[in-house]
């Protein structure tokens, strides 16, 4: 970043006097405080500190120590002693608050107009919403003003805003980064989102606060064994593999045209595959319809108790309609959610993501006051499920409609691949534009896949762990991450196993270089990938062209009967001859 603490800060203050929509904001330093803090910032230096000068906002339901929290109630607020360990850790890595900003009240909504503090305005039309319920946050960072802004997602809240405003919205694995000092909606599906112009500093930000902590009962501990030191490396972010596997669905009938036409011209960009996704649509009608609008209520039930005038009529309907919900209804509920989590798993057995469209459409304020509930209801069509299935998400922008209003489009992964899933979400983005939100301001250059780490190996994979084979799963749920291809020294061959290959180093002049591709792995899950390979296959130290690493390779003695197949080069130009000759 080439500003310093205190010009990131006066342009930030620039803008947002430019710009000039008080509703984004719930509370705001004066500028003097600002720049005094960006002035104690620039005499630190930076000290090796990630964000060091990055100007950011908080959503209005997440704790700033001495700054009341209002969740947009005004007689809800308190003033907390301490900030949230989310906003603590981003200050601590160099951020400089600029302040709170406006939301549905309670974060209960998606259309950003729920809120008794304004409505913030659409960058891009005044006459459509802003989005919710981080209805600040996502014109904060559209708008020019702040580098990136926290929000936060329970049905798509940190997505939604996103897409209408043509900046990055990243949604990370629910429990990766701690829910403690933020107001709850659903607490079993909450997150602290971010909002940024690109998926880098998204990245960045979201590394800067993840890691789990015993204090919040909902905070997820990684899939896999991992080491002081490495807990976020699954937030590094990773090459696109060259079998990379996309699913999407026909959504035609769920959008507006313009929508619709844009998700398909990114899908078939992307090679993405069109499968069966009506389990996850019919898990996301439940997200209003069932027990987790319940729990809504029992989360407010002290304010609806005490004093239910406080609250918004809107989300008063909702709430109150929460109390009604029936135990036979929840487990209908519940059955069906272990029914999709069930379905995810086998999805991502076969796909690296899922592509979606952000939001179907984009009301208009008339629209949403003509009809409260049903136009937000039809925004979470496709972002309701992701917490519910424990989903790590990207929202980005996938291109514009004819009347030239973005169009978000969303990669979707499993828990914890989030690294995994940024150079996907990042090309769909630097394909849609070159400029970040409503502003002239360019998309900065892409980010590097991140080196291998101290706590990492590097993997040679020759055969059906790489990328779009069978047994890539292995590596990926482990917390592997494609770091490049590259093929061996001249000095080996290879054979068919069945349906694995075996590459031998030969003694003699008869070898060729095999093709393949270099993972990073966690050092602590090598002894659980070994104990699962079946001789006469291991693990041994492989020459290649540019050094040497970990690889697959085969004792020669187990090969005698299996077929040499190294004139085609490698294991996926094998497969891809032996379909050519089928054909």
């Amino acid at each position: 970043m080439s500003r310093t603490p205190r010009e990131a800060a006066e342009a930030a203050i620039a803008a947002d006097r430019a710009h000039d929509d008080p509703a984004i904001w719930i509370a705001r330093p004066p500028d003097a405080a600002i720049l005094e803090r960006a002035a104690a910032l620039e005499a630190e230096g930076p000290r090796g500190r990630p964000l060091w000068g990055r100007v950011f906002a908080v959503k209005d339901n997440i704790d700033v120590a001495g700054m009341p929290t209002t969740a947009a109630c005004p007689g809800f607020a308190y003033t907390p002693a301490a900030s949230a360990p989310a906003v603590a850790a981003l200050e601590a890595a160099g951020a400089l608050l600029l302040g709170k900003t406006n939301l549905d009240q309670f974060a209960t909504g998606l259309v950003g107009t729920r809120s008794p503090y304004g409505v913030a305005r659409n960058v891009f039309d005044a006459a459509l919403v802003p989005g919710g319920s981080s209805s600040g946050s996502g014109p904060v960072v559209a708008a020019g003003i702040a580098d990136f802004a926290l929000g936060t997602d329970t049905a798509g809240s940190g997505r939604v805003p996103a897409a209408f405003g043509n900046i990055v919205g990243l949604k990370p694995t629910p429990g990766s980064i701690s829910a403690r000092g933020m107001v709850p909606a659903c607490r079993s599906l909450d997150t602290i989102s971010v909002f940024a112009g690109s998926v880098d500093l998204a990245l960045a930000a979201a590394r800067a606060m993840a890691g789990f902590d015993a204090a919040d009962p909902f905070a997820r501990r990684l899939p896999w064994p991992c080491p002081a030191g490495a807990e976020r490396t699954y937030l590094d972010r990773a090459a696109p593999p060259p079998g990379l596997r996309i699913a999407t669905a026909d959504i035609a009938a769920l959008c507006d045209p313009a929508y619709a036409g844009v998700h398909a011209a990114v899908a078939s960009r992307l090679g993405a595959e069109r499968v069966d996704l009506s389990i996850f649509f019919a898990l996301a009608r439940e997200l209003y319809a069932g027990p987790w609008v319940a729990e809504r209520s029992a989360a407010l039930a002290g304010a609806m108790a005490a004093s239910p005038d406080i609250l918004h009529p809107v989300t008063r309907r909702i709430l109150e309609d929460g109390l009604s919900r029936r135990s036979v209804d929840a487990f209908r509920a519940f059955d069906l959610l272990a029914e999709t989590r069930r379905a995810a798993e086998a999805l991502f057995a076969r796909y690296d993501a899922i592509l979606l469209p952000t939001a179907p459409f984009c009301p208009s304020l008339a629209e949403d006051r003509a009809d409260p509930l049903g136009p937000n209801l039809r925004l979470g069509t496709f972002t309701n499920f992701a917490n519910l299935c424990a989903m790590a998400a990207i929202a980005v922008p996938g291109g514009f409609t004819p009347q030239g209003l973005p169009v978000g489009m969303m990669v979707l992964g499993p828990a914890f691949s989030e690294g995994r899933l940024a150079g996907i979400a990042d090309a769909v983005h630097r394909a849609a534009t070159d400029r970040i939100g409503a502003t002239a301001t360019a998309l900065p250059q892409a980010a590097a896949a991140a080196p291998l780490g101290a706590q990492e190996a590097a993997l040679f994979c020759i055969g059906a762990h790489m990328s779009g084979l069978p047994l890539n799963g292995a590596l990926t749920a482990r917390g592997g991450r494609f770091l490049r291809v590259a093929a061996t020294q001249p000095v080996y061959r290879l054979h068919a196993l069945g349906g694995r290959p075996g590459m031998y180093r030969t003694g003699g002049s008869d070898g060729a270089a095999i093709a393949g591709e270099v993972w990073a792995m966690p050092l602590a899950t090598l002894g659980a990938l070994l104990a699962e390979i079946p001789p006469p296959l291991g693990l041994g130290s492989v020459l290649l062209q540019d050094g040497s690493c970990l690889g697959f390779l085969a004792e020669p003695v187990g090969l005698a009967e299996a077929p040499d197949i190294t004139a085609c080069g490698g294991w996926r130009e094998w497969l891809a001859a032996r379909r050519s000759a089928t054909a």
